[in-house]
């Protein structure tokens, strides 16, 4: 049995690279491609006969870990391997000119900068602690592209409270243009600096990012696809059962119901705001204090019978969330999410034939009631800890809706690291004359779009008149992934840059 491997030229120009910048041993790198290609491969590692790279020896490959190893391959292979075993050297070197090639391809799509390399990396395997930050609290430094004119790196300080007032966002353009792939390659970054810290609830209305399985990995978020799976929430579930806190969350049930449907008057919402109320007192006695939909909807039922009522829009309202069982009710048998900010899910609302616009809002409803009972949260040297990211896609199907609980996360959320990010098709989807959402976002990207309203771009990019009334024109004409954005530095009025691509970050 020999006592060393040889690594392929692609591999040995691989290592020399990596061991210029990060200073680790020939060894080291190694055993991470090892490592990563039997994760990424298992037992479909590509054969390699090339032996005209490196040589590296196996005391210095395995040090003390040998066993460890060896015991790696037994299992992923299903016979028993040590490397007495000509067949294990065979794979062994396999998996680390494989792993070399994806250690390459991670480097390269990392823009060859070292930091970004390992926090890429990091996202390739579970790892636990956290990594290196400032104080304490994760820095959330992202790339976002770079430049045309000189391929300088665009970069946004998310949580830098001495530079940017709060942490919205907002991506806007065409369909086609890129801006779901920029918006889940930052989530994606998010993620994999914060060390899976900072959360994410995920609405997709096109149902394109749920079948994205890459980012599902890389991003480790759950994901419930709408009507065929049930959304563990329960969007009943009080800090307290006060008869206060119970009448004041009847009377916003209420609410968000006519917000949502016109037909809602005001004597159904006071016959929904009365049933929510009932359902509350008929728990008052049991464990799980606060009741579901299906409950509501039989006291409906019942207090329309005896009123001799006929079915309205509430009871259509109430029958189809109760009959697509689209939140967790009594007798469920997947368990309920109890605090919804620490929690990575995405939402699939595309097949959902109706009642996405109030699942939204009942969601928002839930992550506000549990925003304004949590601490602030922490910062430290000018960072600040961000707990979850509010994600709206296609928002403008909400922008519109007159959501107080929206409204007061923008507004309040800040101090709680909570955070909206929306994607939306135009600027013009932010002016809405009862809330200044453009007002409170502190960062805007605008992808190739038309028909675009001069002052909604002039209020998005803070720029003069002017230059939003040239900039009509240009957006206009923008090519894929080219972004005109508010400006990142003092001395201009916007940005332009070409996005990066989840794709091609996290190949």
């Amino acid at each position: 049995m020999p006592d060393r491997i040889y690594t392929s030229s692609t591999a040995e120009e691989v290592l020399n690279t990596l061991r210029y910048v990060t200073h680790f041993e020939y060894s080291v790198l190694a055993r991470v491609a090892l490592a990563l290609s039997l994760g990424k491969h298992g037992r479909n590692a590509p054969e390699s006969v090339d032996l005209s790279g490196k040589e590296i020896r196996w005391t210095s490959l395995f040090s003390d870990d040998e066993h460890t190893f060896s015991g790696m391959l037994t299992m992923i292979y299903g016979e028993k391997m040590s490397k007495e075993d000509e067949l294990f050297a065979h794979r062994v070197k396999y998996h680390i000119d494989s792993g070399c090639e994806l250690l390459g391809q991670l480097f390269r799509s990392s823009g060859q900068d070292e930091t970004i390399f390992f926090q890429r990396l990091a996202a390739e395997v579970p790892l636990s602690g956290s990594r290196v930050v400032a104080g304490g609290v994760p820095i959330l430094n992202l790339v976002l592209g770079l430049k045309e004119l000189n391929n300088e790196r665009v970069v946004i300080e998310l949580n830098n409270t001495a530079r940017h007032a709060n942490s919205h966002l907002a991506i806007m353009g065409k369909p086609g243009v890129g801006k779901t792939q920029l918006l889940v390659k930052i989530l994606a970054d998010i993620r994999v600096q914060s060390r899976f810290q900072t959360n994410f609830i995920y609405f997709d209305y096109k149902g394109d990012v749920v079948v994205n399985d890459r980012f599902v990995d890389v991003t480790r978020c759950t994901t419930y696809q709408l009507p065929h799976q049930q959304l563990p929430i329960n969007p009943f579930v009080l800090e307290d059962y006060a008869p206060s806190s119970i009448m004041i969350s009847a009377e916003e049930k209420a609410e968000s119901f006519a917000s949502i449907d016109s037909h809602i008057g005001t004597v159904q919402k006071g016959a929904l705001s009365d049933a929510i109320r009932t359902a509350y007192d008929r728990r008052s006695a049991q464990a799980l204090r606060y009741p579901d939909f299906r409950e509501v909807l039989s006291i409906v039922r019942d207090r329309y019978a005896h009123d001799n009522k006929k079915d309205d829009s509430l009871i259509e309202i109430l029958r189809r969330l109760s009959d697509f069982h689209l939140f967790w009710e009594h007798g469920s048998d997947q368990p309920l999410i109890d605090r919804i900010s620490e929690h990575t899910f995405l939402v699939d609302l595309h097949q959902l034939p109706v009642l996405k616009e109030l699942v939204v809002y009942l969601v928002i409803e839930r992550l506000y009631k549990e925003m304004a009972s949590l601490p602030d949260s922490e910062t430290r040297e000018g960072r600040r800890a961000l707990r979850t990211i509010l994600v709206i896609d296609e928002a403008h199907n909400y922008l519109a809706q007159k959501n107080p609980f929206l409204q007061k996360i923008i507004r309040e959320g800040r101090s709680k690291g909570v955070v909206v990010f929306f994607a939306s098709q135009s600027p013009n989807d932010y002016s809405q004359k009862f809330f200044d959402f453009k007002e409170l976002l502190e960062f805007s990207f605008i992808f190739q779009c038309e028909g675009v309203s001069a002052t909604a771009v002039q209020e998005l990019l803070g720029c003069s008149a002017k230059t939003a009334r040239e900039l009509q024109v240009e957006l206009a004409r923008l090519r894929p992934f080219q972004v005109v954005s508010k400006s990142l530095a003092d001395d201009a009025e916007f940005a332009r840059f070409r996005a990066d691509a989840f794709f091609r970050a996290y190949q």
